[in-house]
This record gives C-alpha cells, structure tokens and sequence, in this order.
C-alpha cells in the first residue's frame, strides 16, 4: 500500500527508482542514459582543458591525459584580445591590492563599491545612454531584465527575433508575458505581428549581430515598425561592443542609431575581454530593473577589479581603432584564403566566420584532427546551439593572429578537407 501512495504522488521518480532497484541508482542512471544518448547523436560536448598565457594570447596550454601541448586558439570569444592587454591586467591589480578580491556581497546588503558607479559611468557614455545597471554575466542581463519588464508591465506582449539567444528566451519564459515570434529579421513579418498586438504594451526583443550566423539585423527599418506602433525596443549588442562603431558602441552606434533604442544590452565577456553583462537606457528603466530586478538583486555584485579591469578596457577601445583594425584585416584574409581553398563559410558582414559541416560526428572529428595534427583549437558548434544538419566549425580571428597563423590555418584546413571527403558531405 505505501509503495502504490507513493507510487501515485510521484509517478517519476518512483519509476527511475523501481527500474534501477535503488535510491541512489536510480537518478544516476537515467543521467547516463541521458549522456549516452548525447553522445550515440555527435552531440555530447567536451570541453578542452586550455590554459591561456599572458602576451601570447592565441596562444595556449592544452592539457591532456598524455600531458600537454601548445595549441592556437581560434574560437575565443575575447575578440580583440583585450583580456591579456597590458592596461587590463594593470588596472586589475591595482583594484586587488587596494580593494581586495571580491564584492563581499549583493550590492543592496554589502554596498555598491564606487568602481562599479565608474563603470556604470563609463558604459552609459559609450551607448549614449543616461544610466547603465551591471550584472554578473550577459546571460544574467538578459533574463533579468526581459523576465522583469514581462511580468511587471501589465498586458505586455514580447516580440522576439526567432533566433534570439537562449538567455533572452528564457527571460521572456520567465517573465510569463504573452510572447510572439517574428521571423529572422523579417521587418514585414514584425509589422504584421506588431498591428495584431493591437493596444496592448508591446516589447521588441533583438540582436545586433548574431552570434552563430554572423548575420546583422536591419536596426533601422526594425526601429521604424517598432515606432510606428509605440514598442519598447530591447537591443541585444553582445557580440558588437567594442567591434563597431567609432568608439566601439557596437552597431547601433556604427549606424547612428542608438538615440533611438530604449534598452542596449551588452556584454563585458567578449571584446571588452572580462566578464559580466550590463543593460543602459534611462534612469527610470535602469532604476525600475535595480529595484524589482531578482537577478539582479539576490546576486554578489562584480568583484571591484572586474570593474576597474572592464572600465579600462573600454576607455581605450573608445579612442584606440588598432585592434578592430587589425581583427577585420585577419577575417577577410581568411575568408579570402577560405574561398581560394574552396571551403565553403558562411558570408556575413560580421567577424564571425561558420565553416558549415552539417553534420555533428563529422564536425567533432574534423576540430579533433586539428587540434591533434595541427595544433589548432576550434569548438565544433553542434545541436542544440544550432539546429541539426547546420554543424559547423565558428572561427573567430583576433588582431593578435598573424598572417602566417591565418595562412596556417587555411593550409590545415584544406589538408583535411580532402582527407575527410567533407567535401561531399556537405555539398
């Protein structure tokens, strides 16, 4: 009787502890069964034991069973290389002798350190914003701030970009708001989507550049619609800040835009070479965030050092163009060099260069001979980062590789090529 009670609550859990015949089996075997099944697909990640050097950067230290090996990095998201910058590195550890290694808490019970307002300072500045609210990561930005405009703003409709990143739809899911899809920077199908929404509140959700196809959205005719119907635009700039536009705001600001966007948000991850996320747009919006934001409020602030590191580094991308320069010189030597090759990549206008594989066993197993022939480390994209039969190998030049790695690389990927037949597999 007791066994058919529980049986009866929980169904679940009491069928994986029947099936594996005890309590602790039962949970770790449908864990395995799970992993198994990842793995049976060419879905399974692994992830490369990398140690990066400072002044060497793309250079690393890779760490295997059988030791370890030098390898070149070539799918780092520190686009400029401004994580082992010599400004970056001193400005964080002079904030770690004077203010030690961490926050010491959320800033509501411990205090905002001053370094984290200088940054908030300097990030409005950069997007032309009047205020800016930090967050411990880009991904916590995202779903803290559209998870509180949805389940604060009464009656609001969420629009969001069918490729939007996993951190914008989970904040949409969180938020319990009413949502609508538009197809891929489709501006007809977000008018027509729009105009049903009728009077309701309506929130447009996008990004800039996105991160897997490389694609750029049409900001402004997105504007336009959005305008003509009153939304809220929400910009998602992670992939662009520091990488265009004069002073590095990111494309919003290349075009001349970003005056007309309510929310930018962005990441201090990527090129700006650190970490944690921010959003800017008015005081109010960024007060309302801070004040009913749980993301926001329930988690330990920033260390003092990340800001003062991330404050740095976005000050000289504000006057300095070398390293976005140099980065744009380096993808279209590859690209040309791919083309030349006869590698098929996907053209975009972004930094962003998808060697496309389209399939996931064929993808691990191309990343693996070049990083165990070659020397050169790429992360094989597989589902569910992207949808199945687009697999690909996403290449990310630096300022900091030279032409003779760019040539390197072509020469190594052309070499496999031919070995794998890849060639007919994706024709």
């Amino acid at each position: 009787m007791e066994l058919c009670i529980i049986c009866l609550i929980y169904p679940t859990r009491y069928k994986l502890q029947y099936e594996a015949g005890n309590f602790l089996m039962s949970f770790d075997s449908f864990f395995k069964n799970q992993i198994e099944r990842l793995k049976s697909e060419g879905n399974y990640r692994y992830f490369a034991d990398l140690e990066r050097q400072v002044d060497k950067f793309p250079l690393a230290t890779n760490h295997f069973d059988g030791g370890k090996r030098e390898v070149k990095v070539w799918c780092s998201n520190d686009y400029l290389g401004m994580g082992q910058h010599p400004k970056v590195i001193s400005a964080m550890q002079e904030a770690v002798g004077r203010c030690g290694a961490g926050a010491g808490g959320t800033r509501n019970i411990s205090g905002t350190n001053h370094d984290h307002l200088l940054l908030e300072s300097e990030i409005a500045d950069l997007h032309g914003k009047e205020a800016a609210l930090l967050f411990t990561s880009g991904y916590v930005s995202n779903w803290t701030t559209l998870s509180t405009l949805g389940s604060k703003i009464p009656e609001v409709v969420i629009l969001s970009d069918a490729n939007n990143h996993a951190s914008m739809i989970e904040g949409i899911k969180q938020s319990r708001a009413d949502k609508v899809i538009w197809k891929h920077n489709d501006v007809l199908d977000l008018d027509r989507k729009l105009a049903a929404c009728g009077d309701r509140p309506k929130i447009v959700a996008f990004e800039s550049v996105y991160s897997m196809d490389g694609d750029i959205a049409p900001i402004s005719e997105i504007l336009e619609v959005c305008e003509k119907y009153g939304a809220l635009t929400y910009l998602d700039e992670v992939h662009a800040v520091g990488m265009y536009g004069q002073r590095g705001g990111g494309i919003s600001e290349r075009e001349g835009l970003a005056h007309r966007i309510d929310i930018i948000e962005g990441t201090l991850g990527k090129a700006v070479g650190c970490v944690g996320g921010y959003i800017t747009g008015s005081e109010e919006v960024c007060d309302f965030i801070r004040s009913f934001g749980s993301g926001f409020i329930f988690t330990t602030a920033l260390p003092p050092s990340i800001a003062v590191a991330a404050r740095s580094s976005i000050a000289h991308l504000k006057v300095s163009n070398t390293e976005r320069l140099g980065q744009r010189a380096q993808v279209a030597r590859l690209r040309a060099g791919l083309d030349q090759a006869g590698i098929p990549h996907m053209h975009n206008d972004s930094h962003i260069v998808p060697v496309m594989i389209k399939d996931p066993v064929k993808t691990k197993m191309l990343a693996d001979y070049l990083m165990d022939q070659f020397g050169i480390y790429v992360q094989p994209i597989n589902y569910p980062t992207v949808p199945k039969g687009t697999e690909r190998l996403r290449f990310t030049p630096s300022p900091l590789h030279t032409n003779a790695d760019v040539d390197y690389l072509i020469s190594a990927m052309s070499n496999l090529w031919g070995q794998c037949a890849l060639s007919r597999a994706v024709a």
